[in-house]
């Protein structure tokens, strides 16, 4: 393959992307909101135990409720540190997996679907690229900048935790084991779930509006994680986080087996 034709592609994609209000502003706001506003409410839990005398009998009927893997990782924490330690470690994980599955969604939504809008994809099929070489490209300008992201948030989201908890907890707690996995392991994966997703979308979309609505689809499998953690059902922990990440890597790879059989130049210059 011509890396260099790929790079090409790539740095015209992620400088179009940069340009695009649209798609940048959700890109930025999500993980700041996750990563750097939620995690403040660390701060408030001391005055939420001082004003609610019933909130520490409240929170272990809660915990009761939860599996023995969440409660052995809660066990010898006072009743503050136990809320810090289930918001952030555990509650915040499913969260955290929103991250790197939007940004490829939305960036690969316009990198293939955009073209279309933009008026630009019939230049693009004509250049002297091969079908692998044209999809690597697109497929790396919506992967690498998802992973960017979720790393950048993981970073951001471990200073900001250890200081807004640093009044209930008194050590650095943040990431663990599981957190450095999720994020080196299951992210990349989710990328390119949304990305694989979207590229078998975009192709028969008409714009970007309608690549990513059809593919928001793919967010569900996280909104069902999110749930079963919060009514007990599964509790995040370091074995479960590897077979995620492997059974997102499967998907992957067949979802995008078929996309690039589905990316055929010649069928989508025929839809133009």
């Amino acid at each position: 393959m011509n890396w260099r034709a790929i790079r090409a592609i790539v740095r015209k994609d992620i400088k179009v992307v940069l340009q695009n209000k649209g798609v940048v502003i959700p890109i930025i706001a999500l993980p700041a909101i996750l990563f750097v506003l939620i995690p403040l409410v660390a701060r408030l839990v001391p005055t939420l135990f001082a004003m609610s005398p019933d909130t520490a009998a409240e929170t272990e009927q809660w915990l009761a409720a939860m599996p023995d893997a969440m409660q052995a990782g809660l066990a010898g924490l006072t009743p503050q540190q136990q809320m810090v330690i289930l918001f952030l470690v555990y509650m915040m994980a499913s969260l955290y997996l929103i991250v790197p599955i939007m940004v490829s969604s939305v960036i690969a939504a316009d990198s293939f679907a955009g073209e279309k809008e933009r008026k630009t994809l019939e230049a693009l099929l004509y250049t002297p690229t091969t079908d692998r070489e044209l999809l690597v490209g697109k497929m790396l300008s919506a992967w690498l900048p998802a992973v960017a992201v979720a790393w950048i948030s993981f970073v951001a989201y471990a200073i900001v935790a250890n200081l807004a908890a640093w009044p209930v907890m008194g050590r650095v707690f943040f990431p663990n084991a599981m957190w450095i996995v999720l994020a080196l392991w299951v992210a990349p994966a989710l990328a390119g779930l949304g990305l694989a997703t979207m590229v078998l979308v975009s192709v028969r979309a008409e714009g970007f509006q309608d690549a990513y609505q059809m593919g928001t689809l793919v967010v569900l499998p996280v909104a069902v994680l999110m749930i079963g953690q919060a009514t007990g059902v599964i509790a995040f922990n370091l074995g479960l986080v590897v077979v995620l990440g492997l059974a997102v890597w499967i998907v992957d790879a067949v979802l995008l087996a078929l996309g690039t059989r589905t990316f055929q130049r010649s069928e989508l210059i025929a839809r133009l």
